[in-house]
């Protein structure tokens, strides 16, 4: 048996919003000397151990267990012994290039809050691959289309780019700020335009095959403009955003926006752009004051943007420098629109969420923005105690990180930081026991697996008795209780940082059915698509297939050599299906994580089955000409 498959989980309850409005935290962990838990609302709190390994504690805003806590989503996580840890019982969680953590929903009691799944109809989540020539390699985004997008094969549709913070992956402001159910309840109550929202990783170049002769930057990228960033949006993202969907390519139908630092680079290639964008959001952000034709030519640039919004919160760290924006802007008669907020806990994705639920309204939407620009107030005065964005906070905020998993000639290098710590395991799938790791004079546990270079796979460190997910890595797997780390060597032949360029197909999320599609980039080029039914295992979700599975890498990766036939993957039953008329020769092939241990043989079973189609004569049905099936064919998942 795997050393994986033999770890005893520690235990725990999701936390449980009481009736008074404070919040109840419960987690077993029977080898835990102290726990405390660490939530955005209320900082670091003891928990309190019972004799059964019980951990509790009931907590309020800002620790007190009397102060009710606002109705909304907080990130949270367990610190146990001094290591942070995510909430194994949660399904949600933040995805981040560093810190792990889990989400709190506090439901509200009357009503419902902007970002509510609602019975409404829902628009759908796809995952997107295109290859960069400004980074030189495949990028990523996250694409949102509204719910009309799948009936009406001939309209087109808005676009806004909306860009995450710093540290963040491009699956933020979808699975923590929760843009597309913000937008799906605006949309159902009449209250927005209809738009598809793109959402890029503001980081690109972790994405990079790494140089073996350069010093590794381990540095969260800073720079706008001129950097790689911003190239590739304007010259690789766009273009394929407006050649694969039905997209508006016209400045008055582009919006860009973001958060944190996605909002500085949001308002530099906006005003930079501004033949691209004329609506501009910055959500907890500022930026250069040096945009050439820009700040000195108000009267052009206010005639060019429809909607510049700027919001902050003034408990922000970023606030001085927000506010000294705003001023700056005013003084250079710039018109734009100001929001601050005082009670959602400064730099936070509540803020994020909020700023959303003001902004989606007014994009697209010229009355509506130039009546919020009319009312713009000008900035606050400055009182000099307002917080600034030094350099300090910036190596405080942003500690350099520890570089884990690290793929060299000679091996896959972990590590992982832990002082306090008395023994530290390696755990991973590949291997039939745990790995005692190394400590070093700063603390910092390691070793080296010399097999599996090219494998990819679920590992975890174990610290003391405790899983805990590599810190370090951002890849997790969207397991449904504990969440492992992903070992995937970006020199991997079906890994995308390999990939050079090539055509590649998406990843479709059907939220409301829950079940994932991928149709291949070749699908209307042939009569009839192979249908590939992945079926997750016990502990998977929909996207384990693809996440862990690569299931759409292996497939771009081996019709892009031409081993194998236009195809569609999906987690769907396909119950719908069931009493439709079939194709002579048509058939549906099943692969069942279950029936193998490791999703090494999982992956290498898809290979081969892929590689036995590529080899099967192709069947030729009347009736399924090159336009394919089309939107609005009745097979609910894909956009064939």
């Amino acid at each position: 048996m795997m050393a994986l498959m033999a770890i005893t989980l520690t235990a725990t309850a999701q936390p449980r919003p009481n009736d008074d409005g404070t919040v109840t935290f419960q987690y077993k962990n029977d080898s835990a000397r102290t726990v405390m838990v660490d939530v955005q609302f209320a900082g670091r709190q003891a928990m309190t151990r019972d004799a059964d390994g019980n951990w509790t504690v009931t907590i309020g805003v800002k620790g007190d267990p009397k102060a009710p806590v606002a109705p909304d989503m907080y990130p949270y996580c367990y610190i146990v012994d001094g290591i942070s840890v995510m909430d194994p019982e949660n399904p949600q969680y933040f995805p981040n290039e560093g810190f792990k953590n889990s989400l709190l929903e506090i439901p509200a009691k009357n009503g419902t809050l902007p970002h509510d799944i609602c019975d409404v109809s829902h628009g759908r989540i796809e995952y997107v691959h295109y290859y960069s020539k400004s980074l030189g390699a495949t990028n990523n985004a996250v694409v949102y289309l509204p719910p009309s997008y799948m009936e009406d094969v001939q309209k087109k549709y808005p676009v806004f780019y909306l860009i995450s913070g710093t540290t963040d992956t491009e699956e933020v402001y979808y699975k923590v700020g929760r843009v597309n159910y913000i937008l799906d309840n605006l949309l159902a109550d009449g209250k927005a335009k209809e738009m598809i929202v793109v959402m890029p990783y503001g980081n690109p170049t972790k994405l990079k095959l790494p140089d073996p002769a350069a010093e590794p930057s381990t540095a969260p990228a800073t720079r706008f403009g001129g950097d790689v960033f911003s190239l590739d949006l304007i010259n690789d993202l766009i273009p394929y955003i407006d050649k694969t969907y039905r997209t508006k390519a016209d400045r008055d139908s582009r919006a860009i926006g973001g958060f944190s630092r996605g909002g500085n680079q949001a308002l530099y290639n906006g005003l930079a752009n501004l033949d691209k964008f004329s609506y501009l959001c910055s959500y907890s952000s500022f930026t250069s004051t040096d945009i050439p034709n820009v700040y000195d030519q108000a009267a052009d640039t206010n005639k060019k943007l429809h909607l510049f919004w700027l919001g902050v919160g003034t408990d922000d760290f970023l606030y001085g420098n927000a506010r000294d924006y705003m001023q700056f802007l005013d003084e250079k008669g710039i018109r734009s629109v100001k929001e601050f907020t005082t009670d959602k806990f400064g730099h936070t994705w509540m803020n994020a969420k909020y700023f959303l639920s003001k902004t989606l309204p007014l994009l697209f939407n010229k009355k509506a923005s130039e009546a919020a620009m009319k009312a713009g107030q000008p900035a606050p005065a400055a009182t000099g105690n307002e917080q600034q964005f030094t350099p300090g906070v910036m190596a405080r905020l942003f500690p350099r990180p520890i570089i884990s998993p690290e793929y060299t000639d000679l091996g896959i290098t972990f590590r992982f930081k832990a002082p306090e710590a008395k023994k530290v395991l390696l755990d991973c799938e590949m291997l039939p026991d745990y790995i005692t790791m190394e400590r070093d004079s700063d603390g910092v546990w390691s070793t080296t697996l010399k097999d599996y270079l090219f494998e990819t796979f679920k590992y975890c460190f174990v610290v003391d008795g405790t899983p805990v997910a590599d810190p370090s890595n951002m890849y997790l797997s969207p397991d449904q209780g504990f969440k492992y780390s992903i070992a995937d060597n970006p020199r991997s032949p079906f890994n995308f940082a390999s990939q050079q360029e090539m055509e590649h197909g998406r990843v479709a999320y059907d939220l409301q059915r829950m079940e994932a599609w991928y149709t291949s980039p070749m699908t209307r080029t042939m009569s009839m698509p192979v249908f590939i039914q992945l079926v997750p295992g016990k502990n998977d979700t929909m996207e384990s297939w693809f996440k862990v599975g690569g299931a759409d890498a292996i497939a771009d990766r081996l019709m892009a050599d031409g081993k194998t036939k236009s195809c569609i993957l999906t987690t769907s039953t396909l119950d719908f299906m069931q009493g439709m008329p079939q194709m002579p020769g048509f058939k549906i092939r099943t692969l069942n994580a279950d029936d193998y241990p490791t999703w090494t043989q999982r992956r290498r079973a898809l290979v081969k089955m892929l590689l036995d189609i590529g080899r099967e004569p192709t069947p030729q049905f009347p009736g399924f000409g090159g336009g394919g099936f089309g939107g609005g064919s009745g097979f609910g998942g894909p956009d064939f």
